[in-house]
């Protein structure tokens, strides 16, 4: 635990400290999954589906708002449909139309969800985005949740049944619209997977909010078990065709995102939670109080074979100041000494010669 909580610490130095590119990185991924699996999916129309033009957009998208990436995956998804039938492209942008309008009215800058939304179904992995969303947000991010949901079933649908919606004359256009829209309104998978994704953020937002503890873990588990019982049943219901062994590796998961999202952006230690009590002129306060978990992450330190030692800069300048003004010292009386020496052996010499400074005075 104490090596993930260090990790952590780093991943968050890093990201404070290249967080532009960091963004634009995940930008470009998110956009090389969204126009892949577009032209990989729905790809009708050759030109657009090029790899060239995946890359190309993806880098584009990369520096620009993520809104922007949502209309370009719009319109790539409507030329593609265009391409198809004419109808199926008309039904298309008027869902998307009616989409765009509830999305600016109550999601407005949570356009990414819708991207991740899609290509979450896609992966075969639907239960990780609504646990997470759960987690981190609210019940008002169900809105493009619910939006991404809509997007990739509308797409399946295409997927599935690309050859009964071709159109050979103006007549049979009529007839497309109507089967298309039909199709997407009764689909009872993309019902049933609304109302999961749904039940499973409202549960796993209510758990997480209560103040018992391990309250992240219960909200994952709880939110999972939920969607998994609800597909596993409507599947019986309603004689669809859910695959058991995604669903379940979906559920695995989700909790495994679920338990990582808590390391992240949680982590307390319910060992020492604290219980308080006190009260002001209105009000009567009990309050639990549980401290985070902080690990500071270690830093290196790198020792000098030569030269001064680290952190004793000023200590060992007085030193050798004092050693330097010692050697001088020396150095001074050294020269003193051998001066009186000199006077000692000139005047022993002036006695021996008969030599004598009073005499000649």
């Amino acid at each position: 635990m104490g090596t993930i909580l260090v990790w952590r610490e780093q991943l968050q130095k890093v990201y404070a400290k290249y967080s532009v590119y960091i963004i634009r990185v995940l930008q470009f991924v998110l956009g090389l999954f969204v126009f892949g699996l577009i032209n990989s999916n729905i790809g009708f129309m050759k030109a657009a589906s090029t790899t060239i033009c995946t890359l190309g957009l993806s880098v584009v998208c990369a520096f620009l708002p993520l809104i922007i990436m949502v209309f370009a995956a719009t319109a790539l998804v409507l030329l593609q449909l265009y391409t198809l039938s004419v109808g199926v492209a008309v039904i298309a942008a008027l869902l998307f139309l009616l989409m765009y309008i509830f999305y600016f009215r109550f999601s407005a800058g949570k356009s990414w969800l819708v991207l991740l939304v899609a290509v979450a179904f896609t992966l075969k992995l639907p239960l990780v985005v609504p646990v997470a969303v759960g987690l981190l947000a609210g019940p008002i991010y169900l809105v493009p949740t619910v939006f991404g949901v809509f997007s990739y079933y509308m797409l399946h649908i295409v997927k599935t049944s690309s050859s009964s919606f071709k159109t050979g004359s103006a007549g049979k256009i009529i007839e497309v619209m109507t089967a298309f829209t039909k199709q997407v309104l009764t689909n009872k998978e993309m019902l049933l997977m609304m109302a999961v994704v749904i039940l499973c953020v409202l549960l796993v937002y209510g758990v997480r909010t209560r103040s018992a503890d391990h309250s992240w873990k219960i909200a994952s588990v709880s939110g999972t078990v939920l969607a998994v019982v609800m597909c596993i049943v409507g599947n019986v219901v309603m004689n669809m065709h859910i695959a058991y062994v995604s669903l379940i590796l979906s559920a695995v998961a989700a909790i495994a995102v679920g338990l990582l999202l808590e390391v992240m952006f949680l982590s307390v230690d319910y060992n020492r939670t604290e219980y308080l009590e006190f009260e002001d002129d209105e009000y009567h306060y009990y309050v639990k109080a549980v401290p985070k978990l902080a690990v500071t992450a270690p830093e290196k330190s790198v020792k000098q074979i030569t030269g001064q030692p680290e952190g004793n800069s000023e200590k060992n300048t007085e030193i050798l100041k004092k050693h330097d003004d010692v050697a001088a010292a020396g150095n001074r009386n050294y020269s003193k000494n051998e001066h009186a020496e000199d006077i000692l052996l000139t005047r022993s010499l002036n006695k021996e010669l008969g030599i004598d400074d009073s005499n000649n005075k």
